[in-house]
């Protein structure tokens, strides 16, 4: 596998890792940010998310092994502070006649990759984070220059010696792809699932992939929050205690995060489990007030709270089912009530809507609010 691809599948997978881990945070900032959560909108984050890895990767791998040998063998390449330097590297490196030749020059191909390398950069500060064009440039030029420093200083020390060249024209190409990304940032206008139907702070209508978003992101929780205690506990117990924590296993990867997150949560609060509060619904009964205990218990039972249950017990089969009815259910009925709704009495709202003040009758809840065309 060549370098430049090397650093490809490196950033693709850092990014995709870290996705996982931001899904949550990001979905929350998606509905109290934007109102809603779009495809498109995502998509053109997990895309920043691999870019932004690629532009660590594409500088940094690979790594040599720094030996004193390398670094005696490597002692005379010093930083490059010429500024367009690469116009003399293209007279002594042009090898040939034509087109062909200026195109296969590896100074003009290096000062091309250089700016491409940071056109995404200003169309995603432009696009995405809606910065300003002096921001846009000005954050892509201080990027760059802080690459070219950690390259300078072997990565902050972390090396023998630096294995990278510090390069001024490096600093201006990557500032000029920055720029040029201003120019192309409308292109990021096509990617669809980017519309904002309502200002962020009007309620939506209540729909099947919201709740079913809901769910997910409660089981999604439970399980990163039950993973990170596991990891924190045996990182203690084996290099502070030199012992192990497999006795916590149930209590740190199931009691914790379960009652928690599905329980604690949602009796301390407004009957909300986390998923709901992040997805911005909100479980009320027939008046439209909060849960009684006793609903809440009942919905903990019939819904995540009892499917993590089931599989803690080894009940896998029983475990799919409730999933199954429990997907089925915040499809149909139309209010989008779910399994647990319907078992405890109870049915979802915008939190919106709730915050303003709305009442919710009977009636209310079969006729959601329509989407602005």
């Amino acid at each position: 596998m060549s370098d430049p691809e090397l650093s490809a599948v490196a950033a693709f997978l850092g990014g995709t890792a870290l996705s996982f881990l931001l899904v949550i945070p990001y979905i929350a900032w998606s509905y109290r940010g934007r109102g809603q959560l779009g495809l498109g909108h995502a998509l053109l984050a997990f895309g920043f998310l691999v870019y932004a890895l690629a532009l660590w990767t594409y500088t940094l791998l690979p790594v040599p092994d720094t030996t004193p040998q390398w670094c005696a063998a490597h002692a005379g390449s010093g930083p490059q502070l010429r500024p367009f330097q690469f116009v003399a590297d293209f007279r002594t490196e042009h090898v040939g006649d034509g087109l062909r030749a200026v195109l296969r020059n590896p100074a003009l191909q290096q000062v091309v990759f250089n700016v491409a390398l940071f056109v995404p950069f200003g169309m995603f500060g432009r696009h995405l984070f809606r910065r300003g064009p002096v921001t846009v440039v000005l954050a892509g030029f201080l990027t760059s220059l802080f690459i070219e420093f950690t390259q300078l200083t072997a990565v902050w020390g972390l090396f023998a010696c630096p294995y990278r060249l510090f390069d001024v024209d490096d600093l201006l190409a990557n500032t000029a792809g920055a720029a040029l990304g201003l120019l192309l940032a409308p292109v990021l206008r096509l990617v669809p699932g980017q519309r904002i139907t309502k200002a962020p702070g009007e309620p939506r209508k209540v729909t099947t992939a919201r709740r079913l978003l809901g769910m997910l992101v409660d089981v999604a929780s439970v399980v990163l929050l039950g993973v990170l205690l596991q990891v924190a506990a045996n990182a203690v117990a084996i290099y502070g205690l030199h012992t192990n924590a497999d006795g916590l296993n149930w209590l740190l990867a199931y009691a914790i995060p379960v009652g928690a997150l599905l329980l604690v949560l949602p009796l301390a609060g407004n009957g909300a489990t986390l998923g709901q509060r992040i997805v911005l619904l909100n479980p009320v009964n027939r008046n439209g007030d909060k849960p009684a205990v006793p609903q809440m218990l009942l919905r903990f039972a019939v819904g995540s709270g009892g499917y993590f249950t089931l599989t803690q017990f080894d009940l896998t089969l029983l475990a799919f089912l409730l999933a199954v009815v429990s997907v089925v259910m915040a499809w149909r009925p139309r209010d989008h009530r779910g399994l647990s709704g319907v078992v405890a009495g109870l049915r979802v709202v915008d939190t919106r809507a709730a915050a303003a003040g709305t009442r919710f009758n009977a009636e209310d809840h079969r006729k959601p609010v329509e989407e602005r065309p």
